[in-house]
């Protein structure tokens, strides 16, 4: 893992972020997870609609999430999301990402996901070699 992030975006945090407590609502990582991945998808392939068209695929869809909440994040944060490393595997692949409130972590989180495609009248996980080639490829042109 090389210490530049993959990709990362940040986050002014809200009022209507927060339960009442004044501590994000824990689905609101979540939430700002996928935006950060489509984020990545747009600015590393032309978005998602685009890749999905590029690889005759329905979507890159989620198949599992977790996240470690090490400290909270709270109205007035600013915070960042990196994408720090992409796991591939045959058909699925892990997004590992931190989140950052100034130089502390506040969170460990991944997502894994699927490229999904429509094959015999299914819905399947297909191979996800063709979205790290796609995604290498654009990455360096």
């Amino acid at each position: 893992m090389s210490d530049a992030p993959v990709f990362q975006a940040t986050y002014a945090v809200s009022f209507g972020d927060c339960d009442p407590a004044g501590i994000v609502f824990y689905p609101n990582i979540f939430a700002w997870l996928d935006r950060t991945f489509h984020g990545y998808l747009k600015a590393a392939g032309g978005g998602h609609a685009a890749i999905c068209a590029a690889l005759n695929a329905l979507g890159t869809g989620l198949i599992g999430a977790d996240c470690k909440f090490r400290k909270p994040v709270r109205e007035g944060d600013e915070l960042t999301i990196e994408m720090t490393q992409i796991d591939w595997a045959e058909r699925s692949f892990t997004v590992i990402y931190q989140g950052l409130v100034g130089d502390d972590i506040v969170f460990n989180g991944e997502e894994t996901r699927a490229v999904f495609v429509k094959s015999d009248g299914r819905i399947r996980a297909g191979e996800v070699s063709t979205l790290q080639a796609l995604l290498k490829e654009k990455s360096n042109g």
